[in-house]
């Protein structure tokens, strides 16, 4: 058997470094075609395959970039988000001023979207989601998706929000009052526009009253009042 076997090997590296190519089995338009009946069929994972062997197979072809925007999106369909990302990321490289670069980088974002988890947890995946959505935003603000990105922009800047006030009411119920006035500080500071806000000036008028300064506290308890007299913290701080 190694005596048959071994001239044809012999012979395939010779033809290589002849410099001939080796022509692929099938061509993009029936790779193509099997990799959509699968996708059609929900075998995302058998589609995907298909969709990158056309790619990396033809890849000069004027359908590689959208065979693998279809890798892409079959891997996102069968949950499988790090396949997901590595295919975008192949995109962005060698595609960056296509035309689909918009839905890629929305694709993105929403793989990690689909990962945030509960509020108590870590941030992780809820900030590589916001970097992600506000990058296509700054790049391409007038795509079909950017609007779709904005609306998931205030949604995870709430959700981030959320997860600090989470562990500021915890460091308050430990009375650890300098962490606590930090995690609240940095919501008024940097999440001026979420729902979170009035809530983090209210518990730092809390945080300034319990370690003796009441300058401070009446200065957040007036920002609170001023900036919203209507929010159910400000009736709490006035009742």
């Amino acid at each position: 058997m190694k005596k048959i076997i071994l001239p044809i090997v012999l012979a395939g590296v010779l033809a290589g470094c002849a410099g001939e190519e080796i022509e692929p089995d099938k061509s993009m338009a029936e790779l193509y075609a099997e990799a959509y009946e699968e996708f059609n069929d929900k075998n995302y994972d058998k589609a995907a395959d298909l969709f990158l062997q056309a790619e990396t197979e033809h890849s000069t072809d004027a359908f590689a970039p959208d065979a693998l925007v279809m890798a892409a999106y079959s891997r996102y369909m069968d949950d499988d988000f790090s396949g997901a990302l590595i295919a975008a990321d192949r995109f962005m490289r060698f595609h960056p001023g296509h035309q689909d670069a918009p839905y890629i980088m929305y694709l993105r974002g929403m793989c990690y979207y689909r990962q945030v988890s509960d509020v108590r947890r870590e941030p992780g995946m809820s900030v590589y989601a916001l970097q992600q959505f506000e990058a296509l935003k700054e790049r391409f603000p007038n795509s079909e998706y950017a609007k779709n990105a904005e609306n998931k922009i205030n949604i995870l800047k709430n959700y981030i929000a959320g997860k600090v006030m989470y562990a500021a009411r915890t460091d308050m119920k430990r009375e650890n009052w300098t962490s606590a006035i930090t995690r609240l500080q940095s919501v008024v500071t940097t999440a001026q526009e979420t729902v979170m806000t009035p809530e983090a000036m209210y518990r730092l008028n809390q945080c300034y009253t319990a370690i003796g300064l009441p300058e401070q506290a009446a200065g957040y308890a007036d920002m609170l009042c001023k900036n919203f007299p209507d929010n159910e913290w400000t009736k709490r701080l006035t009742k």
